[in-house]
């Protein structure tokens, strides 16, 4: 079995800053890009939309996610996250746990405008999480997808 190259973080880190440049936050002024590397190579990049009403607001990361999984995507192997902040910011929970769902061992870099970087997993970020083998073997079913 051959072993996977690290994800190109700096290639991410690129695409999640200019992803951030299409957020739509006028509301909060806080800019949110995300670029995600699946298994195969493609990456998906998302930015956060705001709405007048806040609930439907979605994240960069769930954006991310969300059009990965759209075109058949399930395996993660990276993701940058870029904010307006000078220092790194982490995901929301709600984020952490959209992420868990596909797999706990994913890669995170974090990046502040001011060149700052963080690189984290999942894991240590949502330790502990709910994931749908926590849900099947409460259900008393097979392995999780």
């Amino acid at each position: 079995m051959s072993e996977r190259a690290p994800p190109n973080f700096d290639a991410l880190a690129a695409l999640a800053i200019a992803a951030a440049r299409q957020a739509w936050a006028p509301y909060s002024g806080f800019h949110v890009g995300a670029a995600l590397l699946c298994e195969d190579g493609t990456i998906f990049t998302g930015c956060n939309v705001e709405n007048a009403s806040y609930g439907l607001t979605i994240c960069a990361e769930r954006t991310a996610v969300v059009k990965a999984v759209s075109e058949g995507h399930r395996r993660f192997l990276g993701l940058a996250i870029s904010t307006d902040l000078d220092t790194p910011a982490s995901p929301c929970g709600m984020c952490r746990q959209t992420l868990a769902e596909f797999g706990p061992d994913l890669s995170i870099l974090l990046v502040g405008q001011g060149g700052s970087r963080r690189l984290v997993e999942l894991s240590q970020l949502l330790p502990d999480a709910f994931t749908p083998s926590e849900l099947l073997a409460y259900r008393g079913t097979g392995s999780a997808p």
